[in-house]
């Protein structure tokens, strides 16, 4: 029987932050680093969907973290169905494969809700009828998740994403992989660590803070490893992409709107985009943008308004789609890449006073787009502003947290291209020595991780 296998994604990993991890660099002693090919766009949900299946968002058809759901008419982002993933996952592989019983336990990577695997605990924020939300997972079986809240705690929500996002909540992950680990000691575990993400877009992957980030998560990464290694467990530690400096927000749905191809409809909540009228209008993701062509009659002046922005490196369509990997019917009839420094807003309004309800939130739903924004306090007065709706919270008042920019100027990390250098994409590392190589492409994980479980 084969030693269990655990794949550690540490998100935005790469060769520079490295040489700040010690404890993280010491996997491939005795074994193998490789430098690791990713998939465009190098966002968390593709590049996760293309390493549990092999394949690329062509066939897998993650597209990005959310697109537009043409038969609705909606724009969905994060959502969570592991059936929104085409293909043979890894564990299903395995057990075809290797034709015997095998588990796997999947720890935080997306798409995981309704998933074939044996354990599953992922994010799942309790939604009240009053409009409140409050920390919570989904755990399958629910024994499991009643089990890591009773030793752990609440698992920290608030530190998971937006203004306060932290290291709170990849320690809470990382202790509860070693306890399901220990308990169940699954043939396959697969453990999300996302610390890296969060300073590294607020300050930049060569900021201070950035080095910081990367010597905390070192060092719960480390005790986590420590740990398996001792168990006699096979380690793969792994990133998705790689954070790059940017400086300019490209605002692709204002610049559509202006050429009269946007529409909007206004209601008490502020303006909302109106995909139903709207004849073009674009899902940000970072620095790719899904542009999606109601009209086919206006693809000609959707593309020409396009061209000339500012920031927009490439249009992809027909071939130049089908060649990145991205001909699939989910993927925008236009796809944009963001020039190195730049990235894609999500704003389709003009005038900051119309500008929808949730614009100063963090609402990673209702945004018809991703916001990297959600990682930052407005101003100086946004903390206490916090402090007083939490206030108004307990005291059983309507509040709204709205303590976030609706600009994009203070953001200097993204992702989502292909990197221009290897010091600035993703890395492999793995303390087995029998399938070194010097590069892997992300399709090529699925094969490794199946190798190493024989």
């Amino acid at each position: 029987m084969s030693a269990p296998v655990v794949v550690i994604d540490i998100v935005g990993l790469t060769p520079a932050l490295l040489a700040h991890m010690p404890r993280v660099a010491a996997v491939a002693r005795g074994g193998f680093r490789a430098e690791l090919g990713t998939v465009l766009p190098a966002v968390t949900c593709s590049v996760q969907s293309t390493f549990l299946t092999g394949k690329l968002p062509t066939d897998h058809g993650v597209v990005g973290n959310g697109w537009y759901f043409r038969e609705l008419s909606e724009i969905w982002l994060w959502r969570q169905s592991n059936r929104l993933v085409e293909g043979e996952k890894l564990w299903d592989a395995a057990r075809r494969v290797l034709d015997r019983p095998v588990t796997c336990a999947n720890l935080f990577w997306w798409f995981a809700m309704g998933s074939s695997v044996d354990v599953t605990v992922t994010p799942r924020p309790v939604y009240f009828a009053d409009g409140r939300k409050a920390p919570g997972i989904y755990a399958h079986p629910a024994s499991v998740g009643t089990d890591l809240v009773k030793h752990l705690g609440e698992f920290p929500l608030f530190d998971f994403w937006g203004p306060r996002a932290g290291l709170p909540s990849s320690a809470w992950i990382a202790s509860a992989a070693r306890r399901v680990f220990d308990a169940q000691r699954p043939d396959l575990t697969l453990v999300y660590l996302p610390h890296l993400d969060y300073d590294l877009q607020r300050h930049g992957p060569n900021s201070p803070q950035a080095r910081a980030a990367a010597v905390a998560i070192d060092n719960v990464a480390g005790e986590l490893i420590d740990h398996l290694r001792n168990a006699g467990a096979t380690i793969v530690v792994l990133s998705e992409y790689g954070i790059t400096e940017v400086t300019t927000p490209v605002h692709v749905n204002r610049r559509l709107r202006e050429a009269g191809l946007l529409e909007t409809v206004w209601n008490d909540a502020g303006e909302l985009l109106d995909t139903f009228a709207s004849r073009a209008f674009a899902v940000s993701d970072h620095q790719v943008a899904h542009v999606y062509v109601n009209d086919p009659t206006a693809l000609d002046a959707t593309r020409a308004a396009l061209a000339s922005l500012p920031g927009v490196a490439e249009i992809l369509e027909g071939e130049s789609r089908r060649s990145a990997g991205l001909d699939h019917e989910r993927a925008g009839d236009l796809v944009l890449i963001a020039n190195a420094e730049a990235w894609f807003t999500y704003y389709y309004w003009l005038d900051d006073a119309r500008a929808p309800d949730f614009a100063p939130t963090v609402e990673i739903h209702r945004k018809p787009g991703y916001d990297p924004a959600e990682l930052l306090f407005a101003d100086g007065k946004a903390k206490a502003r916090a402090a007083l709706r939490l206030a108004q919270k307990a005291l059983g008042f309507r509040y709204v947290m709205d303590v976030i920019p609706i600009e994009g100027d203070r953001v200097r990390g993204s992702h989502g291209r292909l990197p221009a250098s290897p010091n600035d994409g993703p890395v492999l590392l793995c303390n087995d020595s029998r399938f070194a190589v010097d590069r892997l492409a992300a399709t090529d994980v699925f094969g490794l991780v199946l190798n190493l479980m024989r």
